[in-house]
């Protein structure tokens, strides 16, 4: 693979994966400290289900191994090293790349329409929201159950969130830079006054830090397209960061990080979280890997295919099937209901795959069994 300077990258769908791969650090060199993990992650998804582990914490188990403790992580947010921000953990200070934006929420002018609906809810609400930061600077941290929703028009959504007026408020407040999660206690957050939580950094110039989140998404990511649909919370595109590339079989043009072009790669078997960076793109993860996935969590359970919170098989560079288990920590099992193969599994695959799902069960101090293990 390769290309003459200013040409087309020209890789094969193979080349493509090794890349985004080894930029996740999948690969068989394991990182081997967390702080430095999660920069070079850009971040991990803090959502809280608990089906086998939350998923930051599968994310990190996935590279650094059975060294990683929950506790580790729990930790370096606790002494403010880490910070979440719309439901990611990310390095404190890259909270310098949004102050920006939380200084001109909902954002430049001119405004779209879904901005200037947030603009009108929070202006129709605005004692709603001076109720919240009275109550956290009087009392905080706090759960949003026991934060006043004092609103006169309710949040509406096409969605789950309909009329749930104070975590809406808190997400438009936290975007604003005035509150911030200040940890975790069972599947609550913890809100507090922003100014108690997030670090003293100077903001950078917001064109100036949309280039260098860019950037940091692509050295993250290895290989991504430049555009792509919406995604208010952290996009999959990546602008003209890069150098641009083809993959073969695959229609369109993409961005490649031209520090993982022509590496040796050496692959290893990964269980990774549904919400994991290589696979959380589904499209991207369908151009590249050719592997079918959805997370079936929200599906009634007679439709599911592979399972509640099944977890995707990473094995050299192909994603090779999905693991259904559930950990049961009263019982001190970890169940596990099938071992989906979407392809013929050689011995040494398999023996891969039992090996990683051992180590899994001991990482959580589970001892595994089911029918899922007899295939």
């Amino acid at each position: 693979m390769g290309c003459w300077a200013g040409m087309t990258h020209r890789l094969t769908a193979r080349d493509a994966r090794r890349i985004a791969i080894r930029a996740q650090l999948l690969d068989a060199e394991r990182p081997t400290e967390l702080l430095g993990l999660v920069h070079r992650l850009g971040f991990v998804q803090h959502d809280l289900t608990r089906a086998v582990a939350p998923s930051a914490e599968l994310v990190c188990w996935s590279r650094l191994g059975s060294e990683f403790r929950a506790e580790h992580l729990a930790r370096m947010l606790a002494e403010g090293r880490l910070i979440e921000f719309r439901g990611l953990i990310r390095p404190a200070a890259d909270l310098a790349l949004f102050r920006a934006d939380m200084e001109q929420w909902p954002g430049p002018e001119p405004l779209r329409p879904w901005q200037r609906n947030l603009v009108t809810w929070l202006d129709a609400n605005e004692r709603c929201r001076r109720d919240i930061l009275d109550r956290l600077r009087a009392d905080g941290p706090l759960p949003s159950r026991e934060l006043p929703d004092t609103c006169v028009v309710p949040w509406r959504s096409s969605g789950w969130n309909h009329h749930r007026n104070v975590s809406s408020m808190l997400g438009l407040m936290e975007q604003r830079g005035e509150v911030a999660v200040a940890g975790v206690i069972g599947r609550d957050r913890l809100w507090d006054l922003a100014e108690r939580i997030h670090p003293d950094v100077e903001a950078v110039p917001r064109d100036q830090a949309r280039v260098e989140r860019a950037r940091r998404r692509l050295a993250a990511l290895g290989i991504a397209r430049a555009t792509g649909p919406e995604c208010p919370i952290e996009p999959n595109d990546v602008g003209d960061v890069g150098e641009p590339a083809t993959v073969d079989g695959v229609r369109g043009t993409w961005r490649v990080d031209p520090a993982q072009l022509d590496r040796p790669f050496r692959g290893r078997t990964a269980l990774l979280s549904p919400l994991d960076r290589l696979v959380f793109d589904r499209k991207r993860m369908a151009d590249l890997f050719a592997f079918d996935y959805q997370l079936e969590m929200y599906k009634p359970a007679a439709t599911r295919r592979w399972g509640y919170f099944a977890l995707p098989i990473l094995h050299g560079d192909r994603l090779v099937g999905k693991l259904d288990a559930t950990a049961d920590h009263d019982a001190g099992v970890l169940h596990v209901d099938a071992i989906h193969a979407d392809e013929p599994a050689t011995q040494a695959a398999t023996r891969a795959i039992r090996a990683e799902l051992a180590d899994l069960a001991a990482w959580l101090g589970l001892r595994p069994v089911g029918p899922g293990l007899s295939r």
